[in-house]
């Protein structure tokens, strides 16, 4: 284990100690890989230095960002931005968040195939708004992945990007979480969709597929959810979407829930289709997102340990991995890939969170 300062990092480091903020919250944790793009970010958040493990040779890994770190970059502060001046100034910024969703959509239909990894890092600042762009990002590729028509992703990408506009309007700390709550607290958070909604009523700039969104994602086909209880098919699709891929996004980041690995939270959707979410959506929902980010560590079940290096497009849940250590624990001599595409009996056991 090293220190070295935050400027000399040059991608691909494995963190030895959890990076925190001054106050001490934790921004990226160890056994992560800290990449040349999270720099200037965690400078702004006044880290200095770093203490790592080791680099992995970048060649290994994808080069570019991922479409979440690529769409983060680019519409984060514009959906901030607009958000922010209508709470303040009203409704006239608003409509600024179609733009959003056009760079959202333009971004994701260059690489029709992508597979959505998830970025680790996010400032607490911005958790809303990051909330909003990571939604809208997935509920595209969702939809785009069910072969829905361009004018319907739109509206559903407009729709998740201001899923949650009543909530900037309710003081909530997003470090808090649901399942704490009492009674009155759950009722004055269950009210965003209300406020939400009755914001945009009358925006006719928004469709009303748009609108639905807003109203409607915390809905369940089995009609537990809110505020309507409604069922199955009265439920539009671009609400079914944008309900599984908020769930999705607020798990992972521990927005109003208990944090949990991505291969987790993929599990529960899979346990809850055809009884909170609509089989088709979450079928084409794993097929959209990587059940083991790139830079994950991982063990197997024959007990080796890897990081994850490349995704395999049409089989999400099966990357591929470069071995770091035998099922006795000592490290390989020489580079070893398992695509576990070709691996058959080879499955990933676990994710691993603490320092290798």
């Amino acid at each position: 284990m090293k220190e070295i300062d935050i400027n000399q990092v040059n991608g691909y480091e494995i963190l030895a100690r959890d990076v925190c903020t001054e106050s001490g919250a934790v921004i990226i944790p160890a056994g992560r890989i800290v990449y040349k793009e999270y720099v200037p970010r965690l400078i702004e958040l006044g880290v200095t230095s770093i203490y790592i493990k080791k680099a992995i040779e970048p060649e290994l890994f994808q080069k570019k960002d991922t479409i979440e770190q690529k769409i983060q970059h680019q519409c984060r502060k514009n959906v901030r931005t607009t958000l922010e001046k209508y709470s303040y100034c009203g409704n006239v910024e608003l409509s600024e968040i179609a733009k959003v969703a056009d760079d959202i959509m333009e971004n994701i239909l260059t690489e029709p195939e992508v597979i959505y990894n998830v970025s680790l890092i996010r400032e607490q600042s911005d958790s809303a708004y990051s909330h909003c762009v990571n939604v809208s990002a997935l509920s595209v590729l969702v939809a785009l992945k069910m072969k829905l028509p361009e004018r319907r992703v739109k509206d559903i990408a407009v729709g998740a990007l201001l899923h949650d506009l009543g909530i900037i309007f309710i003081p909530i700390n997003f470090n808090t979480k649901f399942e704490n709550w009492d009674e009155k607290q759950r009722k004055e958070f269950k009210k965003h969709v209300i406020i939400g909604y009755s914001l945009i009523e009358k925006e006719n700039w928004l469709s009303s597929a748009a609108k639905e969104i807003i109203l409607s994602h915390h809905e369940r086909i089995n009609g537990e959810g809110y505020p309507r209880k409604l069922r199955g098919d009265r439920l539009k699709m671009g609400t079914k979407i944008v309900a599984v891929c908020d769930l999705f996004d607020r798990r992972i980041y521990g927005n109003f829930a208990e944090k949990q690995k991505v291969h987790n939270v993929i599990d529960y959707i899979v346990s809850q289709a055809g009884v909170q979410f609509d089989f088709r959506v979450v079928e084409s929902f794993v097929a959209s997102v990587a059940a083991y980010p790139i830079g994950t560590n991982v063990r197997t079940n024959e007990g080796e340990i890897g990081v994850v290096i490349r995704q395999n497009s049409k089989v999400p849940t099966r990357p591929v991995l470069r071995m770091l250590f035998d099922k006795d624990g000592k490290k390989y001599s020489k580079e070893i890939e398992k695509d576990l595409t070709r691996e058959l009996t080879l499955f990933i056991s676990d994710t691993i969170e603490e320092p290798i």
